[in-house]
């Protein structure tokens, strides 16, 4: 979805102002850039070390950074936080993801800004939520850890983190979402707000149904790979090819299409079987049985049969696989994307679509310092003023 077909996006004429690194910061802009605000990234004087990260963070920034513009100042020195203040004053909302106190100390604080930009909304994307806790600086393993989510993922006594950093995403998701419900209050009050969200917090949103598990029945919620499952097949087999598919069975009726599809005329037969609480309690007998079938299939055929029934199933994928999924090529969920050293890929797009239409990339991720020439003319600054910022150090330009 762009503006290039005459329909403005839900956010058009929002502007944000980012402070941020990494994971978590970013993709809280990310959201409400791809929903169609402007988005201006504060780099610092010396660019921003996520560009150069190796490894698993290789991709941070190609991923969360498309649709903004980049501008590169010296927080440190008077003229470039002044700078950074009076884009704030002029902005709809400010994102940050620094340790607790670093905006304190540089003037850029909810308490001070708002002073000068009471329509502003400041999203604080943190370690913690206000409490005992907020002082600790965090990171996505520490609230995996902490917040129970490594402890479900990893077989017992061997806690694993999510292969993604999902916390971080999520965190930034929320915290989207706050700045969403404030513009939206900001229509009523016309007053800004502070909106905060965190990787502690939200890992305990996602663990609460293990909680509520254990409120309800009073025995603490299994490690996922130890745990006791509510239906008799939901899990990964094997083909004769070698290839492991997942298959789950979530319901009566299932049950039937299940055993009709793949011929199990003695489960089928069993009328024991026919509620599923059963079947749970049958499981190590069903299992064998489908285990050996499956040995028998080679995937494709499997998946065939699965995907004719109905039933729910998945191939076992790998994140490069993607790039070349049929639905997500089709559906153009992955957006065309050029790096800033000239690299083009296909990254994914917001995971929702309004009007049957999905966000595109307007803008791809920019160079360190892209726009800052750019964005100080539009902010008042002549070209001496910005020459002589650019000599003192106080701005950087790519």
């Amino acid at each position: 979805m762009s503006e290039s077909n005459g329909n403005a996006l839900p956010l058009s004429g929002i502007r944000v102002i980012e402070f941020s690194h990494m994971v978590m910061g970013p993709a809280a802009g990310l959201v409400l850039a791809d929903l169609g605000a402007e988005v201006i990234r504060i780099e610092p004087i010396a660019g921003d070390k996520t560009r150069s990260l190796k490894g698993s963070g290789a991709g941070y920034f190609a991923m969360y950074n498309r649709n903004k513009k980049s501008i590169r100042l010296n927080l440190k020195s008077a003229k470039g936080a002044q700078v950074a203040r009076e884009l704030v004053t002029s902005a709809d909302v400010l994102i940050e993801n620094f340790r607790p106190g670093a905006m304190d100390r540089l003037g850029l604080d909810y308490a001070s800004l708002s002073k000068a930009n009471p329509r502003l909304i400041y999203c604080s994307t943190h370690g913690f939520l206000n409490g005992p806790y907020e002082h600790r600086t965090a990171l996505d393993e520490v609230a995996q850890m902490m917040g129970g989510l490594a402890y479900m993922t990893g077989p017992p006594g061997r806690p694993l983190r999510a292969g993604a950093s999902v916390i971080d995403v999520m965190g930034g998701v929320w915290g989207s979402v706050g700045v969403l419900a404030a513009l939206e209050e900001r229509h009523r009050t016309g007053k800004g707000k502070q909106v905060k969200s965190s990787l502690f917090e939200s890992t305990v949103f996602l663990v609460g149904q293990h909680m509520a598990q254990y409120a309800v029945t009073g025995t603490p919620a299994a490690p996922m790979p130890a745990r006791v499952s509510a239906w008799a097949i939901y899990d990964v087999f094997e083909t004769a090819d070698a290839e492991k598919v997942f298959v789950g069975v979530v319901s009566d009726p299932q049950w039937l299409v299940f055993c009709e599809t793949f011929g199990f005329d003695e489960l089928l037969a069993d009328d024991g079987l026919r509620e599923n609480n059963n079947r749970v309690d049958a499981r190590e007998r069903i299992i064998p049985i489908v285990q050996s079938e499956f040995a028998s299939l080679g995937s494709t055929e499997l998946m065939q049969r699965l995907e004719t029934s109905g039933l729910p199933f998945a191939p076992i994928t790998k994140p490069e696989d993607l790039l070349d999924d049929p639905h997500l090529t089709e559906s153009g969920a992955l957006l065309d994307t050029t790096l800033p050293d000239g690299t083009n890929v296909r990254l994914p797009a917001l995971p929702f679509e309004m009007d049957n239409n999905k966000f595109s990339a307007r803008l791809n991720p920019p160079a360190s310092g892209e726009h800052t020439e750019d964005v100080l003319r539009e902010a008042g600054y002549d070209e001496a003023a910005i020459e002589a910022m650019i000599a003192a150090g106080d701005i950087a330009v790519d």
